[in-house]
């Protein structure tokens, strides 16, 4: 995980709700999560000996990854949410970037933007990409992966369906919530079988198995490591199932109060309230 605690940011492991900071000022396995996993650092006994510097309840969440070079999302990547949209099938996935600094972390509040008037939901898996990655075959994609988040691809509807291009409604400030925790591959033993579950106000709003998306995650990282090079920590966040507020019947679409959480299995839970915009 990634943290603040007394002013400072780090990153480290949580066990059994202690947290053990593998930070410059802890242990000092690495300034960051993403250069201990370009690093190949990552392992069980890194906390050996050490002593925890908080319990969970009390250290401030930053994106699981905070600040990774890239950031690309699959856009209706499963049939339940194609379906909703009534959009065509296409052979290619459709993606859109998300810049770094548009990120937040578990437990922060959301902010719906004072311009916009459809703020949604979207509870998304994740991959985090652990090596130098450039025109990966599927076969061999397993390989290049670090592990896995949980991912809510906040969504302001209004700034996305203005034009064809997404990335306006993508990118408003800390409407990317990534977290609580980053979770080692080698942890999962299969991420397929995993469920994910978006629930708004204790409501389960969407329900899928990650084997469900159109594109798997092993020709995801085929088709988009074609055209762009990898790096350790870059983060493809996989799309999200149907059941979207905004498709609902009558819609329903995020107001201030609201809570959403999206648990994946193994990964934990991810949990945000939303706010108007101050």
């Amino acid at each position: 995980m990634s943290f603040e605690v007394e002013g400072r940011q780090s990153w480290g492991a949580v066990v059994d709700g202690q947290v053990y900071d593998l930070g410059v000022n802890g242990a000092d396995v690495a300034a960051s999560l993403r250069d201990a996993i370009a690093a190949g650092l990552l392992r069980d006994s890194l906390v050996d000996g050490l002593e925890p510097v908080a319990q969970e309840s009390e250290v401030s969440f930053l994106p699981a990854v905070p600040n990774p070079a890239k950031i690309i999302c699959v856009g209706v990547n499963y049939r339940s949410h194609l379906e909703e949209t009534g959009k065509a099938e296409v052979g290619a996935p459709t993606l859109f970037t998300r810049f770094a600094d548009s990120q937040t972390g578990h437990l922060v509040p959301v902010e719906i933007p004072a311009v916009g008037t459809q703020f949604d939901y979207e509870g998304e898996l994740a991959v985090v990409i652990g090596a130098p990655a450039f025109k990966v075959p599927a076969a061999e994609a397993q390989s290049v992966i670090a592990g896995y988040s949980i991912y809510n691809d906040f969504t302001v509807r209004d700034w996305q369906r203005a034009t064809t291009q997404w990335i306006p409604g993508k990118n408003f400030p800390r409407t990317g919530a990534m977290g609580p925790y980053f979770v080692p591959a080698t942890d999962i033993e299969d991420i397929q079988e995993c469920t994910l579950e978006t629930r708004v106000n204790g409501e389960q709003r969407q329900k899928a198995t990650i084997a469900d998306m159109r594109c798997p995650i092993d020709r995801l990282i085929e088709h988009i490591s074609t055209f762009t090079p990898l790096a350790p920590g870059d983060i493809i966040v996989t799309g999200t199932p149907g059941g979207v507020g905004l498709f609902m019947d009558p819609p329903a679409l995020l107001n201030p109060g609201d809570v959403v959480e999206v648990e994946i299995t193994g990964l934990g839970v991810l949990r945000n309230e939303i706010v108007a915009e101050q």
